[in-house]
């Protein structure tokens, strides 16, 4: 058995114009729709974990630069 188009027959809907428009002041037949979510959405991921990550990259970076420029100075 095959399941039925959601929309309905435009050869046997009232108030349609050739070619499908409707006249105007009409409203146009309801047509079958999907809409709204089937399941919850998940909570995308705090901001605070990558504030975490992105400071910790900032401290190696600081202590890195502070170690090359102990090392030329003392080389100096």
């Amino acid at each position: 058995m095959t399941a039925t188009p959601p929309d309905p027959d435009p050869l046997r809907t009232p108030g349609l114009e050739p070619g499908g428009g409707v006249q105007p002041g009409d409203t146009p037949p309801d047509s079958g729709q999907t809409s709204g979510l089937s399941h919850h959405e998940p909570k995308p991921p705090s901001l605070t974990a990558a504030r975490i990550v992105i400071g910790l990259i900032v401290l190696f970076a600081v202590l890195v630069a502070a170690m090359l420029l102990t090392r030329a100075f003392l080389l100096v």
